[in-house]
Formats: structure tokens, C-alpha cells, sequence
């Protein structure tokens, strides 16, 4: 199963820079590797016709659904109420530590930093504290996240992937803020890998002295 990681663009039509369809391209231009459409306001023929439309520059079978219908897809992304679909492939949910995670292949966590796309939401997990909900499943750390340290920070803390929608969509330059977002991730991940790959050579006895 191949979840969700490395940075996951929200779609936002209301808040993007310019048309949807090219923000998101950019986007993965610079990259995004993984899309979630969200626009849960429009009408289901606007939003399946908005499916169809980005599928055409997201990568293969990487544009997740926000909601339990994959809108002629087979990935959803579920709020804490939503049902459990039938007949998905990949199956996120977004958890705060409490809700059902049966037949859920990964989670956001939110919101890891102050978020101005919902003022008041809260409080903030920070990186840390979100890894220590200890999700049993990859999870993506969500929320003001619009700096290349939050995304490494994040790395570091164990994220499988940074979900992002402000900075992208308000961005004048969604490419190079992808390619920010997406290369301090990598970085950070590169690093986190780094240490952990160290710990386990000196407990073996690989370092300090050993073989």
C-alpha cells in the first residue's frame, strides 16, 4: 500500500492566487507529490467535473477525495464523521487521537502550528506533540505549515508528509513554494533517516569503537 507522503497540497478555490487547475499544476510542478480536493460546497456534478479536470496533472491514482464518495476514483480522505466507504483503495482520516482507525491506511494530525485558514482552531499540537499522539498508522502533519523549517521540523519529528493549503494557494509563486516546501521536507526526512540509521549502528557496536 502506498500512502500518502512528502508534501500533500489541500485545494482551496477560494483562497488560490489564480485558476485552481493551474495552481495545482504548478504546485506539482515544484513537488507536490499527492492532492486533496476538498470544495465539499459544490454541486456533485461541479466537484466530479473538478475531479476529473485535476486528475489530468496530478500524478497517477494520487488525487485523494475529500469525503466518502471518490467521485469515480478510489481514494478518500474522511473527516472524524464520516462514514467508511466501500470499494476504496486508500482510505486517510483525520484524527485527533480518538477516532475509529479500522480499515484506515493513514491520518492527519491538526493543527501542528497557528493557522489563519481557521483562526481559532486549536490549540496547536507543534511537531512534537503530534507525534505523540503515536497514530498506529503514517500521519501527516496539518496545518500552518508554510516555512521550509516547520517542514523540516516536522520531518524530524516523524511525519510521513506535510499536508499544506494556505501557503500554496495563496502563494504568487505556488512552484517555488512547492519546491521549497518539498525539499526541506526531503532534507529533514534525510536527516531524521540519518540518526536513526546511527542510533541502531552504535547499539550493534558498528560506531564508537566497535567493528
Amino acid at each position: 500500500m502506498v500512502t500518502p507522503g512528502g508534501l500533500v497540497v489541500l485545494t482551496d478555490r477560494r483562497s488560490a492566487s489564480g485558476p485552481l487547475i493551474e495552481v495545482v499544476r504548478q504546485a506539482v510542478r515544484g513537488g507536490a507529490a499527492w492532492v486533496i480536493l476538498r470544495e465539499r460546497d459544490l454541486s456533485y456534478g461541479d466537484r466530479a467535473a473538478l475531479a476529473s479536470r485535476l486528475r489530468s496533472v496530478v500524478p497517477g491514482n494520487r488525487l485523494i477525495i475529500a469525503g466518502p464518495d471518490p467521485l469515480g476514483g478510489t481514494a478518500v480522505h474522511l473527516s472524524g464523521s464520516d462514514p467508511l466507504p466501500s470499494g476504496t483503495v486508500l482510505t486517510g482520516r483525520s484524527w485527533h487521537g480518538t477516532e475509529d482507525l479500522s480499515s484506515v491506511d493513514y491520518v492527519t494530525l491538526s493543527p501542528v502550528y497557528p493557522t489563519s485558514s481557521k483562526p481559532g482552531y486549536g490549540p496547536a499540537l507543534g511537531a512534537t506533540g503530534a507525534a505523540e499522539l503515536r497514530a498506529p498508522v503514517p500521519w501527516l502533519a496539518l496545518g500552518g505549515i508554510g516555512t521550509a523549517a516547520q517542514a523540516a521540523e516536522c520531518a524530524a519529528a516523524g511525519a510521513a508528509g506535510i499536508a499544506v493549503m494556505g501557503a500554496l494557494m495563496r502563494s504568487r509563486d505556488p512552484e517555488r513554494t512547492a519546491h521549497e516546501l518539498s525539499s526541506a521536507f526531503a532534507a529533514g526526512s534525510g536527516r531524521c533517516l540519518a540518526s536513526a540509521e546511527t542510533a541502531v549502528g552504535t547499539s550493534r557496536g558498528l560506531s564508537g569503537g566497535g567493528w
